[in-house]
């Protein structure tokens, strides 16, 4: 029996179940149309990346000034809004311009801006308006489309900068104000309030397995790429994405800093980060409905094609095979399988299972870094 069959398909209708799949999920990405740089590792230190800082208040009574208050004031002017000038083409394959507007968290003072991927993916052109009112073109220094991360560069001096807390102290309960350009730069530097509503949410966006901190602070389409900040006006996530479905309201969702920190410093210092992998291209049940084929088998990911030259096609893993477990870990989606192959480092080896006609095998495969493209 083959294992792809091709049927008939219609419009791919999301649903909370690709969270588990998208529909549910949105980047809330684009719309269309002075703080010390301490940091808490040595990787951090390199790259400047800020751990702590204070802010002054104006002079109000302490009724209102509330930590919501001087969290704004503190973390505020360091939100930049971040203007997406892509290339597409029309119905009538006429070439247009498109322009989306995303937000960023400026974290070092020479002008080194945090974001989102998906805010600046396909960007022609990357402007970034501050929120003193001035507009400086942008450079992009580096992304990591797996964690939804970039990193992107003005041309500026003592910048205002965010200072970036530790994510791993966060309780859930705990007050959290998200930081951004909700609907694009007419509501610029905008502020909203919630708390923590759960920790380490693993949740399948884009066939990427990502874990973040749920917030019921309202972000809205543009606040991706903005900051999620505690009550002592530190940044604790970058704002990533929101649930959006009939009948769900407060479900958004963002990276918790101290995996930004991570990624932030590996991109300052290669440009990208390194992560090992297979080699191969693969369907799961949900990628192979999408492309119109129905997936006949009860466990695993079907490979529909391999490099040669990469760690499968070296352990002898071929196309129409199944792959099963990686090192003990199920791999019955392409997000568990990438997820089970991020669990280990370049040049390590693991057991690979999979079925072959029937037949159950299992290999020993070192893993490569995945490579420049």
């Amino acid at each position: 029996m083959k294992m792809l069959e091709k049927k008939h398909f219609g419009k791919f209708v999301c649903s909370l179940a690709a969270l588990a799949v998208f529909g549910a999920v949105l980047l809330t990405g684009c719309t269309s149309s002075a703080a010390d740089d301490n940091v808490s590792s040595p990787a951090a230190a390199e790259s400047g990346i800020p751990k702590a800082s204070s802010a002054s208040s104006k002079r109000l009574s302490d009724a209102r000034n509330t930590p919501v208050v001087r969290a704004a004031e503190a973390v505020g002017p360091a939100v930049v809004g971040i203007t997406n000038k892509a290339i597409a083409r029309d119905w009538f394959n006429n070439i247009v311009q498109q322009e989306g507007v995303g937000s960023g968290v400026i974290f070092r003072s020479d002008g080194y801006i945090v974001t989102n991927y998906h805010v600046i993916e396909g960007a022609r052109e990357i402007l970034v308006s501050l929120s003193d009112g001035r507009t400086l073109k942008g450079e992009l220094i580096g992304t990591d489309e797996l964690t939804d991360l970039a990193v992107v560069k003005v041309n500026g001096d003592n910048l205002h900068t965010a200072s970036f807390g530790d994510s791993d102290d966060v309780v859930v309960g705990e007050p959290a104000i998200a930081i951004g350009n909700p609907m694009g730069l007419e509501f610029q530097g905008s502020v909203t309030t919630g708390v923590i509503s759960a920790l380490n949410r693993t949740l399948d966006i884009s066939e990427r397995r990502v874990k973040l901190l749920q917030t019921d602070a309202a972000i809205s389409p543009g606040n991706s790429g903005g900051a999620l900040v505690n009550a002592d006006g530190m940044v604790i996530g970058i704002n990533s994405a929101k649930i959006s479905a009939s009948g769900v309201e407060g479900m958004g969702f963002a990276i918790p800093i101290n995996t930004v920190r991570d990624i932030v410093s590996q991109i300052m210092e290669n440009g990208r980060v390194i992560r090992p992998y297979l080699g191969v291209g693969v369907f799961d049940k949900q990628t192979a409905a999408r492309a119109g084929y129905q997936l006949n088998v009860e466990h695993g990911v079907y490979v529909q094609n391999v490099r040669l030259d990469g760690p499968a096609g070296r352990a002898g893993l071929a196309r129409g095979d199944i792959i099963l477990e990686i090192a003990g870990e199920k791999t019955d989606t392409i997000a568990e399988l990438r997820a089970a192959i991020n669990n280990h480092a370049v040049g390590e080896t693991v057991e690979l299972k999979f079925m072959r006609q029937g037949e159950t095998m299992t290999v020993s495969v070192s893993l490569d870094p995945v490579p420049e493209k």
